[in-house]
């Protein structure tokens, strides 16, 4: 990876060092990513329906609009009924409308998800510790505010340019 990005740099100086800091991200994600989907592939979900079935769990009473999951988890609106209906087929979730406001939709967990969750986070814990083994926690806390902070840069970078992707 280094050699190609040298090679790009060296081909185009103005490219920026910071193309292999992106480049690894970009990896780390999709490992990431595959290895989550790995756990939750012989269960029959994805990535979203989990983030998504987390997201209610986590929610106070175990209830939460699908605009606050979206706010949550980094889903899109319209992905969101799709997920929500997928959750429903398999008993892991309700939806119906708000007990207050009727116009608004509510997803409830229902003890089949919960115990789903209680099930699956456990399991994936050994190899969350095995990822970060070997960080101090000094190096965790940094690596988390910097993680942060290129967050919030490119949200801005979304709101200047004005094209988010």
């Amino acid at each position: 990876m280094d050699e190609g990005i040298a090679g790009v740099r060296k081909a185009m100086p103005e490219v920026p060092a910071d193309v292999g800091l992106c480049r690894i991200m970009l990896l780390i994600a999709e490992r990431l990513q595959a290895e989550l989907e790995h756990k939750l592939r012989p269960h029959k979900l994805n990535d979203s329906e989990f983030r998504t079935l987390i997201a209610i769990f986590a929610h106070p009473g175990g209830a939460s609009t699908p605009s606050e999951v979206c706010q949550f988890t980094s889903l899109g609106v319209t992905n969101m009924t799709r997920i929500a209906n997928a959750l429903v087929k398999r008993g892991l979730i309700t939806r119906g409308p708000s007990v207050e406001d009727r116009r608004r939709v509510v997803m409830q967990i229902t003890p089949a998800g919960k115990r789903f969750v209680q099930k699956m986070l456990p399991a994936m814990l050994p190899r969350l510790k095995l990822l970060f083994d070997g960080f101090t926690q000094s190096e965790r806390s940094t690596l988390n505010r910097l993680l942060r902070k290129l967050a919030h840069n490119l949200s801005n970078l979304e709101h200047v340019a004005g094209d988010s992707p």
